[in-house]
C-alpha cells in the first residue's frame, strides 16, 4: 500500500520595503510593510518582523473606508510608529491602488489620518509634549555628553546646544541596555545649521540601537521647538547615519509630520503551516 505523502500548505504574502522621510534609495528609515487579509499570531508577525530586520515592520488589514495597522519591532510590538505609517501610505497608494482619501489608519493610539500634499505625505498624529523631568543615573553615565535640559513623555528629550554636539553624541550601549525604557527611548535634540532643530533616537535594549529616522518622536519635539520658537511650522532633520527631512506643524493637540518615501524592493514570502 502506498504511502500518503502530505504537502504542506503555504501562504504567500507580499512584501515592501519601503524607505520613509527620503526619495533616496539608501536614505531615511526603511520599513517593511505587509498587506494582511486577516491578522496573523503576534508570535509570527513578531518573528517576520525579526526576520525584516529593519527598525519596523508594518502590518495592514484594508476595512473599507479605514485601514486597521499594527507595528512590530525586530523586538516587540509598539503603540506609535510614524515612519511606517508614512510607509504604508505610499505602499496603499503606489502599490495596491487605494484611492480613499485621506487615508484612516485605526491603530492603537487611536486615529491617524495621512494625505498627499505637495508631494509630501504628510501624518496626522497626536501630540506628546513632554514634562520637565530627571534622567535615570544610567542614562546619565551612558551619555558622552550632558544635555542642558531634560522633559518626559513617552519618550525623554533631552536638549543640547549645537547641532555639532548632536552629530558627535556617543551612547555607551553596555551601560545604556541596563535601563528598559520600552515602548519609549531617547531623543536628542538642538537647534539646527540649516534646519529649525535637529534629532537623534536611541533605544536602549533593543535590536537596533539608534532609529534612522523616527516620526513618533516629532510628536514630543514639535511641541517643544514651536514653543520655543514662537512658530507653527518646522522644518527638521534626522541626523543618523541614512538622515531624513521633516516638515513638521504644531496644531496644538496634534502635531503634523509629512516627507517623501521610496519604495526600495517588492517581493514575497512564504510561510508553511509547519512553521
Amino acid at each position: 500500500m502506498k504511502s500518503i505523502k502530505v504537502v504542506p500548505f503555504i501562504m504567500r504574502y507580499p512584501v515592501y520595503q519601503i524607505n520613509a522621510f527620503s526619495d533616496q534609495p539608501f536614505g531615511g528609515n526603511s520599513a517593511c510593510v505587509v498587506p494582511l487579509t486577516a491578522w496573523l499570531p503576534d508570535d509570527l508577525m513578531l518573528a517576520i518582523a525579526k526576520q525584516n530586520a529593519v527598525a519596523e515592520t508594518a502590518f495592514f488589514i484594508e476595512q473599507g473606508t479605514s485601514v486597521a495597522l499594527r507595528w512590530f519591532t525586530p523586538d516587540h510590538e509598539i503603540d506609535l510608529c510614524g515612519h511606517a505609517t508614512l510607509a504604508t501610505a505610499h505602499c496603499l497608494i503606489e502599490h495596491r491602488n487605494y484611492t480613499t482619501k485621506p487615508i484612516h489608519f485605526t491603530t492603537q493610539s487611536g486615529s491617524l489620518y495621512v494625505t498627499v500634499q505637495h508631494g509630501r505625505y504628510q501624518l496626522d498624529m497626536p501630540a506628546r509634549p513632554g514634562v520637565v523631568s530627571e534622567l535615570p543615573q544610567v542614562i546619565i553615565q551612558a551619555l558622552s555628553l550632558q544635555p542642558k535640559e531634560v522633559y518626559k513623555a513617552r519618550d525623554y528629550l533631552l536638549v543640547y546646544d549645537t547641532q555639532a554636539e548632536i552629530e558627535s553624541l556617543h551612547i555607551d550601549q553596555p551601560v545604556f541596555d541596563q535601563i528598559n525604557l520600552s515602548p519609549g527611548g531617547v531623543i536628542v535634540t538642538a537647534l539646527g545649521d540649516k534646519h529649525d532643530f535637529v534629532s537623534r533616537f536611541f533605544t536602549p535594549q533593543a535590536t537596533i540601537l539608534e532609529d534612522p529616522v523616527t516620526g513618533s518622536a516629532h510628536c514630543t519635539l514639535v511641541p517643544y521647538w514651536a514653543k520655543r520658537l514662537n512658530k507653527s511650522t518646522l522644518h527638521a532633520r534626522q541626523c543618523s547615519a541614512r538622515g531624513g527631512e521633516l516638515w513638521c506643524e504644531d496644531q496644538g493637540e496634534r502635531v503634523q509630520v509629512s516627507g517623501l518615501a521610496r519604495t526600495f524592493s517588492a517581493g514575497t514570502f512564504s510561510i508553511t503551516d509547519s512553521t
